[in-house]
């Protein structure tokens, strides 16, 4: 049997850290930057660099060390710094200027008219100009909103998983979902009613 590569030594590096130990803090870096990447990169707002989102994370990371206790797993709390920042990054944006149905090409309003509206699939080669579409709804909501949708419609995540990420209960999740998909509902259909106004 292969020799396991050694699992890192989060405690023994937290005590270093805290006796600071830049060696430490940069093998701690080193250890979670692949997670919290991965985080930043379902969030990331648009025009934020991701490099700088990360930075700041681990920035808040450090500074908040102190209240770390270690009754949760380091990289669940991590978690919550990242998706909590990546949620502030979003809310500090300005939203985005409103679209009109008007400003959709054709084909455009009849694809976000079959996604919103059918349960059929949409055919592959329309399913880019979905995704877009769909984006721009998503856009209209609050940052909270547009990341529970966004986890549980488009990347397929779990309640639990969710919860983890975000620390809410499941009733939170739940409701969230279901006021974020009647406001999408909502939004779709204020833009086709203007165009017919």
């Amino acid at each position: 049997m292969p020799d396991e590569e050694p699992s890192f030594d989060v405690a023994g590096c937290l005590v270093r850290v805290r006796q600071r130990d830049q060696a430490a803090a940069r093998e701690l870096v080193d250890h979670l930057y692949p997670f919290v990447i991965r985080i930043v990169r379902s969030h990331l707002p648009r025009r934020v660099a991701e490099e700088d989102l990360a930075q700041d994370i681990f920035l808040k990371m450090f500074t908040r060390l102190e209240q770390y206790q270690g009754a949760v797993p380091l990289m669940h709390w991590v978690s919550r710094i990242a998706v909590t920042t990546c949620i502030d990054q979003l809310r500090a944006q300005k939203r985005r200027p409103e679209f009109r149905w008007a400003d959709l090409s054709e084909n455009q309003a009849e694809v976000l008219d079959a996604v919103m509206t059918s349960e059929n699939d949409v055919a592959a080669n329309d399913a880019l100009a979905a995704h877009e579409l769909v984006h721009k709804l998503l856009d209209q909501l609050k940052p909270d909103d547009r990341m529970v949708i966004q986890w549980l419609d488009l990347e397929q995540k779990t309640i639990a998983e969710i919860c983890n990420l975000t620390g809410w209960n499941t009733s939170l999740v739940k409701v969230r979902a279901f006021r974020a998909r009647r406001k999408l509902r909502k939004l779709f259909l204020d833009l086709q009613n203007k165009e017919h106004a």
